[in-house]
């Protein structure tokens, strides 16, 4: 198995070019198969997760040509399975956003149960609620560990939608299979993350009526078909996030370009509660860390426009090296705080109560052998291995490349001491 091996970096320095965002890409890979023509996305990175999603789609009967790079065209003339495929759905929860758009054109979908980083439950019930409120069948097969969803002999109809939680994953999937319902469709407590704005824009591109995206109450009025568009992804904000971090732990300064200071406010509001410097310029988002006396803050992790769950690790392993303690209480995923084992190997001594991790802060980390238990959890431990003393190697990278594009090439780049090795 691959490892990734980070020694003691000093103050990283230079620039950073961020990739369209994974969150985003896999949800507009997903929605082109609501289409025979041909859809063009733009900015996608070379992840694992892509090439799982492209695999998925071809199971379909989509048409793929990514010879272009960071390019992706496909065109799905004709829906050849309704079942998607068992391995890959395993490899990736974001098998489920396949489900709308095969429900809206199709049909008919049989999705076994995803699988995905283990950071907590993420039951598909509020997905299954929304297509229950399309009108469609849902047939739970326990025994088989899937579920088959079918749409009624008139298709879809228009309803309003009440999300217990604004799931994501839920508003994407809905919003898509609503954009060919008949009728109007109201989803309530919607999502407001900006992968969210940029499905909807991607499928008004499309021919979709979609209005208020990024509010929590988007408005859908169906259409009867759509039709090819070219589209580009939004910037990472989680990757953007994460570089951020890097600038702050190694007490460097790097210039992040291609990034959207607007979906990382709650990154740059709590970097700078921790006196790190940070300008946005029309250059990008620049992180100066030198010379600075950080101190300790206290971050909650919330839905969107709050403190993104996705850099509650990271962020935890920039706290451990600040002046004083923190309080970071994670509200989204129950099981996001795996990594503080592994921090602690490096000495953070961090304690857990309940949902909250208290970070005594003021710690020289200790290179150790660490598991990436989770995607945002390896980039945690190569943070933490850049201000660490000594050799940190980290297994289970997998995780690491599902969702960041030439993590260690782009971590080179800015003078990180890093590099991949294989066992094989």
């Amino acid at each position: 198995m691959a490892k990734i091996l980070v020694n003691n970096s000093g103050p990283l320095h230079g620039e950073v070019w961020i990739s369209g965002a994974k969150n985003s890409v896999l949800p507009l890979l997903a929605a082109t198969l609501m289409t025979a023509d041909t859809c063009v996305i733009e900015d996608v990175p070379d992840l694992a997760d892509v090439s799982v999603m492209k695999k998925m789609l071809c199971n379909y009967g989509a048409k793929i040509d990514d010879a272009e790079e960071g390019t992706i065209k496909i065109s799905t003339p004709e829906i050849i399975s309704c079942e998607g495929d068992r391995e890959l759905v395993q490899e990736m929860r974001a098998s489920l956003f396949t489900m709308g758009p095969m429900l809206a054109r199709y049909g008919k979908i049989v999705m076994p149960m995803p699988g995905g980083c283990t950071i907590g439950k993420r039951p598909i019930d509020l997905h299954l609620k929304g297509f229950r409120a399309l009108g469609a069948e849902v047939v739970e097969d326990d025994e088989n560990e899937q579920v088959t969803v079918t749409a009624g002999p008139e298709g879809l109809t228009g309803d309003v939608i009440y999300l217990d939680f604004p799931s994501v994953g839920a508003t994407e999937n809905i919003l898509m299979a609503a954009t060919l319902a008949k009728g109007t469709t109201i989803i309530e407590n919607a999502a407001k993350e900006p992968e969210i704005i940029d499905l909807a824009n991607q499928l008004n591109k499309m021919g979709a009526r979609i209005k208020s995206a990024g509010t929590d109450m988007i408005r859908i009025e169906g259409v009867e078909k759509l039709s090819g568009c070219i589209h580009e992804a939004i910037p990472d904000r989680i990757e953007t996030g994460t570089f951020m971090l890097a600038a702050a732990i190694t007490r460097g300064d790097v210039l992040i370009r291609n990034a959207l200071p607007g979906h990382v406010r709650p990154i740059i509001a709590k970097l700078r509660e921790c006196n790190v410097g940070i300008e946005v310029t029309p250059e990008g988002i620049y992180v100066d860390a030198r010379d600075r006396d950080l101190i300790a803050t206290d971050i909650k992790t919330l839905p969107y426009p709050g403190f993104p769950t996705d850099i509650q690790s990271p962020f935890m392993a920039f706290l451990t090296t600040v002046n004083g303690s923190s309080v970071v209480r994670e509200t989204v995923f129950e099981n996001r705080f795996m990594h503080v084992v592994e921090l602690n190997r490096m000495g953070a001594g961090i304690e857990i109560e309940n949902r909250e991790a208290i970070v005594p802060g003021g710690k020289q980390l200790k290179g150790a052998k660490v598991r990436a238990t989770d995607l945002r959890a390896g980039a945690a431990m190569v943070l933490a291995g850049l201000a660490a003393t000594g050799t940190t190697e980290i297994s289970e990278i997998y995780h690491i490349e599902r969702g960041y594009e030439n993590f260690v090439g782009k971590f080179k780049a800015i003078g990180a001491d890093i590099m991949k090795i294989s066992n094989d």
